[in-house]
């Protein structure tokens, strides 16, 4: 695997792993979603850490925090709203007789 595809699946980990982190955090704080974006700003120094082959030109943190911005912040998003929705055990609330969830569920 060339080294930029190295970099962008462990970005994705750890966007992976913010977004569970700030969604556990956000059920019991509400600061736990900024926990995500602090983890953002760490991972450049976790891929330089990891991926140990990049070219000279990606090894700027600024660079890396650029190329990954969109990748963190959708996985991150998703990941902390799947997380958080299954801590407050969410259940939805018919408040329609012809919705979908009401056919589905009472039809």
């Amino acid at each position: 695997m060339n080294p930029e595809g190295k970099m962008m699946l462990i970005a994705y980990a750890i966007a992976t792993m913010a977004g569970i982190i700030s969604g556990l955090l956000a059920v019991y704080a509400p600061l736990g979603w900024v926990s995500g974006w602090l983890i953002y700003f760490l991972s450049p120094k976790i891929i330089l850490a990891v991926v140990r082959d990049l070219p000279e030109e990606m090894r700027n943190e600024r660079i890396i925090l650029r190329k990954t911005l969109w990748s963190f912040f959708f996985f991150w998003l998703y990941f902390t709203g799947m997380t958080y929705t299954l801590m407050i055990k969410f259940q939805p609330v018919v408040y329609y007789n012809g919705t979908l969830l009401h056919n589905l569920t009472k039809g």
